[in-house]
């Protein structure tokens, strides 16, 4: 006898459906090829080159700072919107590493339990039913999935090759560019590993003034920049008046689980987003707060993860581009992103990114994420964990990707 339950389930999550529905999702899929090729070839190791996860721990004063403020009495609490201690330290960090100049402290930082509840509070902040935000895809889902949740909808804007993986604005009708309520921007971006430029930010600004449109860039990523100095959206003239920057230590500081990050730029969307946190979140707890005030002090701890990612993608990017793939240097994040080959010379064809990501998986123990979005590419990860005597070590990193290489050099690719 089916529960009455099932009839209550609310319609943005299926509706009476819910858990009914037999799609099997792209991550669900590599999940289960995974186990099958595990159980297919027990002594090979698996690659997992998909994860988009750090395999480095904390910077270790932080855990110590953690531990140690972790038993004081006084911050055991509720923490509400933030310390000021932590949102003192923002506006410093954001003129040291990205030349963002004049934030507030008081009315235009805040903190989030990481950068995806940030993004599902800012679309609670403004969606209405009948709202729009437009989207860049392939991408992070949450904005788009809280959009529909209360009733609005989403417009993609496609990231394609030829035009660097940047949204063309100017292929956005008048119409709904005067009809949309927010755009999502995510630089350096995944799973592109585009940078955005100065000349692109600014026609954002542009945009978003002409078509009174909010704007949020998610930069989880955005102290990890090859090549050029990292860029903030909030350097730009005019960005603070239409827009909001997310930053999150995930990334930067090896700081996954922690769940800290924050948001700044535009007061009167800070107070809104404030207002939203406030029914939703009790804040995050006090001593990683402290821990983070660490991080933004010293910099250099990100700098000397983006040269770990910096040395393993180039030498991906290296072994890739003698196997025929167009690989090149991403503009950031710790991902490269590849137009995935239609076939193997002996016969074996792929239909979708989704096919030849599944063949990885399951004839070479090469785990990576399919994008079938705009185009067909797959992404590899260069978190990989590589370790020795619980160090990173150059031995171990050098002695996977000389496996890969070698398992990928056994098919002749067309492209």
């Amino acid at each position: 006898m089916e529960s009455f339950i099932q009839n209550l389930f609310a319609d943005r999550i299926g509706g009476k459906t819910f858990g009914k529905d037999d799609a099997i999702y792209k991550f669900e899929k590599i999940k289960r090829a995974k186990e099958s090729a595990k159980s297919k070839f027990p002594k090979t190791e698996l690659i997992d080159m998909g994860v988009g996860e750090p395999d480095e721990m904390a910077d270790e004063m932080a855990i110590n700072i953690l531990n140690t403020q972790a038993r004081i009495h006084e911050n055991r609490g509720y923490a509400d919107n933030g310390i000021q201690e932590l949102k003192n330290e923002i506006p410093v960090y954001m003129d040291n590493v990205f030349g963002v100049k004049n934030l507030d402290p008081v009315n235009e930082v805040i903190h989030s339990m990481g950068s995806k509840p940030a993004l599902a509070y800012i679309t609670s902040t403004f969606i209405n039913p009948g709202d729009i935000t437009l989207m860049t895809t392939p991408g992070y889902p949450v904005t788009a999935t809280h959009t529909q949740w209360y009733g609005g909808s989403v417009e993609n804007l496609p990231l394609l090759e030829e035009n660097n993986f940047l949204p063309d604005l100017e292929s956005i009708s008048k119409n709904l560019g005067q009809k949309a309520k927010l755009m999502y921007l995510n630089y350096p971006n995944n799973p592109t590993g585009a940078q955005a430029t100065k000349k692109f930010y600014n026609e954002v600004v542009d945009f978003a003034f002409e078509n009174e449109v909010v704007v949020v860039q998610d930069a989880a990523y955005g102290a990890l920049t090859y090549g050029d100095k990292p860029l903030s959206f909030l350097s730009i003239k005019g960005a603070k008046d239409v827009g909001v920057e997310i930053h999150s230590f995930s990334k930067a500081y090896n700081m996954t689980g922690w769940r800290l990050a924050f948001l700044a730029g535009n007061q009167l969307i800070v107070n809104g987003f404030a207002a939203v946190k406030d029914n939703f979140d009790s804040g995050q707890f006090i001593p990683i707060q402290k821990a983070g005030i660490h991080c933004l002090r010293h910099p250099e701890i990100t700098e000397n993860i983006r040269k770990k990612y910096e040395r393993r993608l180039s030498k991906m990017v290296e072994i890739l581009k003698e196997l025929g793939f167009n690989a090149k240097m991403p503009g950031g994040t710790f991902y490269l992103y590849i137009k995935a080959p239609i076939g193997i010379r002996d016969g074996v064809s792929f239909k979708s990114a989704e096919d030849f990501s599944q063949y990885l998986i399951k004839e070479n123990l090469i785990s990576t994420v399919p994008w079938d979005d705009a185009g067909s590419y797959i992404r590899l990860a260069a978190c990989f964990e590589a370790f020795k005597n619980g160090e990173i070590s150059l031995e171990e990193e050098d002695r996977i990707l000389n496996e890969v290489k070698k398992r990928l050099t056994m098919h002749e690719f067309v492209f």
